[in-house]
């Protein structure tokens, strides 16, 4: 079995699922469906997958949310679909971590172009970084649910760095405090949070500063210039962003979460 080309439909209108399902695979993905978070969540303790459409809006839990979850277990890449599709629903959901988002009712065939798009991104961002771009997802232990509001501080780590995204504090391997601007702070958590994947200057420019914002693409550069400049401040002198030409840049280590007190 292909898992590449494994894909999970999340929507709580059948119609919808059985719809887009049928058109995926006429061309060539193997798809399986979910009406809700939940039996998403069971689909995926039973299957890996290469990608996930989600629909925003639904019944108890909405998608906001199971996108939240999605990331924090280090799942697949997610295209959001929503029958809102407003400038805010949309930049939130970039920046939680969407690769894309499409307003319903959708073109089957753009939906189809925009997740080859993403395939294709991901698996050059694997094959740029010598391993996979996202760890097969674990599935979350219920016992281990804790109410949003109650959790503890998200912190990202990687190659001895620490980043407190709450505190939105960076320290360096030897756990000093690195002075970053807002902009930096930004730029630097979107490419964290999407280790080993390659982003388009565009993509940094909505992830980091949303989609509304006058900045242009150029000023990513010196931006992750700077930021190449404070990481590389320690004793520790690897590249962490690595440039891709003709493409964007890629946050090159391993990225582990925590929460912590």
């Amino acid at each position: 079995m292909n898992l590449s080309t494994r894909i999970l439909i999340v929507d709580d209108d059948a119609g919808i699922r059985s719809l887009v399902a049928s058109f995926l695979e006429k061309h060539g993905f193997q798809v399986d469906a979910a009406g809700h978070p939940a039996e998403m969540r069971e689909r995926l303790a039973q299957a890996e997958y290469a990608l996930i459409v989600l629909d925003v809006m639904m019944p108890g839990e909405d998608g906001l949310s199971a996108l939240r979850e999605l990331q924090r277990i280090g799942g697949p890449p997610v295209i959001m679909l929503s029958a809102v599709g407003t400038d805010i629903d949309r930049i939130v959901g970039l920046e939680i971590g969407a690769e894309d988002y499409l307003a319903k009712p959708c073109n089957p065939r753009e939906l189809l172009a925009r997740i080859r798009t993403v395939l294709r991104r991901t698996a050059h961002g694997a094959a740029a970084g010598g391993q996979p771009a996202r760890a097969a997802p674990q599935p979350p232990q219920a016992s281990a649910e804790v109410p949003e509001g109650q959790q503890q501080p998200l912190v990202l780590h990687f190659a001895g760095w620490r980043m407190d995204l709450e505190a939105r504090q960076l320290h360096d391997p030897q756990d000093r405090l690195v002075d970053l601007s807002d902009g930096e702070f930004r730029l630097l958590r979107a490419l964290v949070q999407h280790p080993r994947r390659v982003l388009t200057r565009d993509q940094l420019v909505q992830y980091a500063l949303g989609a509304e914002s006058d900045s242009y693409d150029r000023a990513i550069d010196v931006q992750v210039s700077r930021l190449r400049r404070k990481l590389a401040s320690g004793e520790t002198r690897a590249d962490l962003i690595r440039t891709v030409r003709n493409e964007g840049y890629m946050f090159v280590p391993a990225v582990t979460r925590t929460r912590e007190a």
